[in-house]
């Protein structure tokens, strides 16, 4: 056994042996949590956090390397599952197929907890009824250089719009910066369907609080506004649920609010060391949630009356490309986020004059879903750098291809 290593630890919880390796492994070296504090904080919220996650099939967000490396995501079950794990067959748009993990009870979280899960990352559909979500999901995603303040004030106009179509949102901070909200439905509709009624509640959101919020698909159009991100809801995405840790240093947890508190919190409060007194002592503010079951059809009836959403224009080219309205150029393709940073760093050095002329929500480093990881692309939005002055389209500081060696049917070249 390695110097490193610390004697497994055995849970017997409910019934079921739980084995968890390496338990004293910091995870979170500022605050010093460890792995067995991982699984006990689990075990405190367990009711909470199967609430939100058990019952639903899973991907398995996996942090073998600690947080400050990138995590791997498996869609596919371990092939030793214990038997307290139940699996279920997705099929994905792109003709694929996985048969994912399922949790249903507090063993089940000590257990993904164990293969290096932080975050809990279900879809939004049961095991029984994988074609019919039960549960719209919006994700208030604030751009660069907006503060708290705005994402709160577009969370209570989203609650205004969920009120007016009869529909109760339940809402809890991320985990990161933004905040979720969370609406039961019944499962009578299709994914298309409810990503349509999700993608009109964005775009009446936007209606009513312009300037503040917006449903802006392209990155580079949203400005310093929140973005009511719609296509959590689409098919093959997922969503850190209630209680789930998050990979910040500081052990933050995406915890589920009462309305009454939104204003007054900040998401920095809840850690995995702060929540489980909180949840000791007022219970889960999403308890309820089940009992609040709505329906779509007022969101799809809003759908029809607004019309189809105004789409980017195509290139003439006859590749069927989007034509960006923005002046953008792209910088770099890297594997991980510093090296992303590190070239946008590079970047800047190589065109001193323009930096100050660019605005936060200008810089736009985004985090890419590859076949198993994310990789990041970095790219500038010129907008507010005077035309004369703007700088060409150069060679990519790095070109990482994230798909380099993979082959599967329909690929170019495969």
């Amino acid at each position: 056994m390695s110097p490193s290593k610390t004697p497994a630890e055995i849970f017997d919880i409910d019934g079921a042996e739980v084995r968890v390796s390496n338990p004293h492994k910091v995870v979170f070296p500022g605050p010093g949590v460890t792995k067995l504090d991982l699984v006990n904080y689990y075990l405190a919220v367990a009711d909470g956090a199967l609430r939100g996650a058990g019952g639903r099939p899973m991907v398995l967000k996996r942090f073998p390397k600690g947080i400050d490396a990138e995590p791997f995501f498996q869609k596919r079950v371990p092939e030793n599952h214990p038997p307290f794990i139940d699996t279920a067959t997705l099929h994905y748009s792109s003709g694929t197929s996985a048969e994912e993990t399922v949790i249903r009870d507090a063993a089940g979280l000590a257990w993904v907890v164990n293969l290096g899960c932080l975050d809990l990352n279900p879809h939004p559909v049961r095991a029984e009824d994988l074609d019919h979500p039960d549960e719209l999901r919006v994700d208030l995603d604030p751009m660069p250089g907006v503060d708290w303040s705005q994402i709160v004030d577009t969370a209570y106009v989203a609650q205004d719009v969920l009120d007016d179509v009869g529909l109760a949102g339940w809402p809890k901070t991320s985990g990161s910066r933004g905040l979720h909200i969370l609406v039961r439905i019944a499962p009578n509709w299709s994914y298309r369907q409810v990503r349509l009624a999700a993608e009109t509640l964005a775009r009446e959101v936007e209606n009513r609080a312009p300037g503040l919020a917006t449903a802006r698909w392209w990155k580079e159009e949203r400005g310093e506004s929140v973005f009511v991100d719609f296509n959590q809801n689409a098919k093959d995405r997922t969503v850190a649920s209630a209680y789930s840790v998050r990979s910040l240093p500081d052990a933050r947890v995406s915890t589920p609010l009462t309305w009454a508190e939104v204003r007054s919190i900040r998401p920095e409060e809840f850690t995995v060391l702060t929540v489980p007194d909180r949840y000791a002592e007022m219970g889960d503010p999403h308890a309820g949630i089940d009992r609040a079951v709505g329906s779509l059809d007022a969101l799809l009836a809003l759908a029809a009356e607004l019309g189809p959403a105004e789409k980017a224009p195509r290139a003439g080219d006859g590749s069927g490309r989007r034509m960006s309205a923005m002046p953008l150029i792209e910088v770099a393709r890297t594997k991980t986020k510093p090296e992303a940073i590190a070239a946008f760093e590079e970047w800047k050095g190589r065109h001193p004059g323009v930096v100050s002329a660019l605005h936060p929500a200008d810089v736009l480093i985004d985090g890419m879903r590859g076949s198993s990881s994310l990789w990041y692309r970095v790219r500038v939005n010129l907008q507010h750098v005077p035309e004369n002055e703007r700088p060409p389209q150069e060679e990519l500081l790095a070109d990482y291809d994230p798909w380099a060696g993979k082959e599967w049917q329909g690929r170019h070249g495969s």
